[in-house]
């Protein structure tokens, strides 16, 4: 077992090159269960969730090229020439909330599926129920027993008019995967703007399918009979990107951000101007450094895209503990999204909750302590805190933090940070 140790106080300096996006990869990945064609993917983050569903995905008789070494190869090529199992058992779902992403791709190109219940992270109930009963408006008979979700459509996937009840990526992923092979026209209204989202639609279009709409809330998809072979590289990971940028926040220095681009960052590039950071865009990078040793406070409110991700909310909060005034931050996406709060008043934040509220006070230091994380984007503000801590923090269960953050240590050391991973 390992733990992350960190001896704060020391400023940030240098390069580092954001890995691929670990949400569009799972979500392209799974769009391989589509066709019988090959599909050749790059930039695939090397994460345990990664690794998780490429080895889901070879349990249906996908061909996998480039898993037996896995953390050295840039291309992934997957093939469904024949899907030899419809089933997704608990052992392998338990493990990442992103199994469910092949429920809408294996009904639509075989018929049926059956996919356990998901797991994943703790931080808040996630249902799948706008999964389900949208599938079952393109036809699909969808029943639950014994914690599996199962499906059949005999005579194919049709299209329909959806309406989503409210925003989910989740849902989108999978209701628009399932729609490019059902017959006739789908309308998907309310569906989510995420860059990851536009990214798969790129992907799926480049296979043939036939979307109109991408970016926007509304969906139209034109069913196709099959897709053909194609190419593809997932978009940079912006929820990495703006980790990096954060911890620059919290520790100082200059970091610059290879491959990171503006146009997916901006509303997070604005809160982060007002807070006291400085950027500058390249053609192929940004430059991010602390304008001064203070930082202002800030209210934000978690949104889909293109407000403030929740998947950032946590490593903001850790950095509005050490500015110069007080901070609001109102969680709207998961409703169990605020367990970092009690690891960071370990280590000397003075943080309020009150229902979906956080209020933060800044202090004028972090000490270091013995912390827990509780979730992936919890440990990683860990990490952020215990960079400008006074002392030693460590860090236990970090397994949530190789979910999804493709070698943070060694990234973090490059840039001066004094940073190991420690057998426990």
């Amino acid at each position: 077992m390992e733990k992350i140790s960190i001896k704060g106080g020391k400023p940030l300096f240098g390069q580092v090159k954001i890995s691929g996006s670990k949400n569009s990869s799972l979500a392209i990945l799974a769009s391989c269960l589509l066709t019988d064609k090959k599909i050749s993917i790059y930039g695939v983050p090397k994460l345990t969730d990664t690794f998780f569903f490429l080895e889901l995905l070879s349990s249906f008789g996908v061909k996998v090229e480039g898993l037996k070494n896995f953390k050295n190869v840039d291309k992934f090529v997957l093939s469904a020439k024949k899907i030899t199992n419809f089933n997704a058992p608990y052992n392998l779902v338990k493990k990442m909330r992103a199994s469910i992403l092949v429920l809408g791709p294996l009904l639509a190109r075989t018929g049926k599926a059956t996919v356990s219940l998901p797991g994943g992270c703790s931080i808040g109930l996630r249902p799948v129920d706008i999964h389900l009963k949208s599938l079952e408006k393109l036809g699909a008979r969808i029943s639950i027993e014994k914690g599996y979700i199962n499906a059949v459509a005999p005579k194919g996937l049709r299209g329909n008019k959806i309406i989503f009840p409210k925003v989910s990526v989740g849902a989108t992923v999978n209701v628009l995967m399932a729609s490019v092979l059902a017959k006739g026209t789908t309308e998907i209204y309310n569906v989510a703007k995420e860059p990851e989202i536009e990214d798969l639609g790129l992907c799926l279009k480049s296979m043939g399918a036939k979307i109109d709409g991408l970016g926007t809330s509304k969906i139209t998809v034109d069913g196709v009979s099959k897709l053909k072979e194609t190419s593809h590289r997932v978009m940079f990971d912006r929820i990495e990107a703006g980790t990096y940028a954060l911890a620059v926040a919290i520790a100082g220095g200059e970091i610059e951000l290879i491959g990171a681009k503006k146009k997916l960052l901006t509303f997070f590039l604005n809160i982060l101007e007002s807070i006291g950071v400085e950027y500058i865009v390249t053609d192929k990078s940004i430059i991010f450094k602390k304008r001064s040793n203070s930082l202002n406070p800030v209210d934000i409110i978690t949104e889909p895209y293109p407000g403030f991700p929740t998947d950032l909310q946590a490593q903001l909060m850790a950095v509005m503990s050490m500015s110069n005034g007080t901070s609001v931050i109102t969680e709207n996406i998961f409703e169990n999204r605020f367990m970092h709060a009690p690891e960071l008043i370990r280590m000397g934040a003075k943080i309020k909750l009150k229902g979906n509220l956080a209020i933060v006070e800044g202090v004028k230091k972090l000490k270091g302590a013995e912390v827990m994380a509780t979730d992936l984007r919890a440990s990683v503000s860990l990490v952020l805190a215990g960079l400008a801590a006074e002392g030693t923090t460590n860090i236990d269960r970090i397994y949530h933090i190789d979910r999804g953050y493709q070698d943070i240590v060694k990234k973090l050391q490059i840039c001066g940070a004094n940073i190991n991973r420690i057998e426990v």
